[in-house]
């Protein structure tokens, strides 16, 4: 959702379960391998095995994913990867990528989340248009200033560099990412978090506290589904006012 980093708090609220996030890994990893299963000549690949072992995902979890496509599985369930198309509240437009082994599953649960907060889902192409797939990086800027950073990124693949707040964002090319990555590595500059996204090509703001808090949770109702990898978005929302929707959803959530 937007383009800034998943701060931990939130990120664990919606992933309340650490299998979920293995799963993506699995599920991501399986479908790179279906292109080439040897990650030394696929860069896609060779990049979310790399992230999957540094987010803990276990070695034999990662080895099963690549099974699936190699044929030595055979028990595996073919996966397919859609992406559903949208509005949600204030005209936002939504890319939701989805990985499953039941696409009648997936659009019924994905179409009803969109009507459930007054949606529809769209046709192909209705807002993909207007999105870019990339893999986004974010580094600490109060560990690593924005301005040693912009001094080296020149020596890498990277698209695009951005000042935001306490962070700086780095764009990539799906291709790109790994190289990227493992020259920061090398240079023991830590990545503060790393993803692949849709970047928005224009901006929609949400300035209505009503329209903002169902934007929010229509998005949260997204993540927590099992078949969806993540959710793209092009809203802008103030800092007050997503501060203030943020402790509202605190305060009325049901904790056990």
């Amino acid at each position: 959702m937007g383009r800034g980093p998943v701060v931990q708090a939130r990120k664990m609220a919606v992933n309340s379960e650490k299998g979920k996030v293995f799963s993506l890994h699995a599920k991501l990893i399986a479908l790179a391998a279906q292109k080439w299963w040897n990650p030394d000549d696929n860069a896609s690949l060779a990049a979310l095995m790399h992230k999957a072992k540094k987010d803990g995902v276990p070695n034999d979890t990662i080895d099963r994913a690549i099974k699936k496509w190699t044929g030595e599985d055979k028990d595996a369930a073919q996966l397919s990867e859609i992406v559903y198309e949208g509005y949600a509240p204030g005209w936002v437009a939504l890319m939701v990528p989805c990985i499953t082994d039941n696409k009648n599953r997936t659009v019924s649960n994905i179409r009803h989340i969109f009507s459930k907060y007054g949606w529809n889902m769209g046709e192909s192409g209705a807002v993909s248009w207007m999105f870019e797939k990339k893999w986004i990086i974010f580094i600490d800027s109060k560990i690593h200033s924005y301005a040693s950073i912009e001094e080296i990124i020149f020596d890498t693949n990277a698209e695009n560099i951005e000042s935001i707040g306490w962070y700086t964002k780095i764009t990539c090319a799906l291709d790109d990412y790994h190289d990227v990555e493992i020259f920061f590595e090398e240079k023991n500059i830590e990545l503060f978090e790393s993803k692949i996204d849709y970047v928005p090509n224009n901006d929609v703001e949400i300035d209505d506290f009503d329209k903002a808090l169902k934007f929010k949770k229509m998005v949260e109702a997204f993540e927590e589904d099992e078949d969806v990898s993540f959710v793209s978005s092009n809203e802008i929302i103030s800092d007050d006012l997503d501060s203030e929707v943020e402790a509202f959803i605190e305060k009325n959530t049901f904790r056990t």
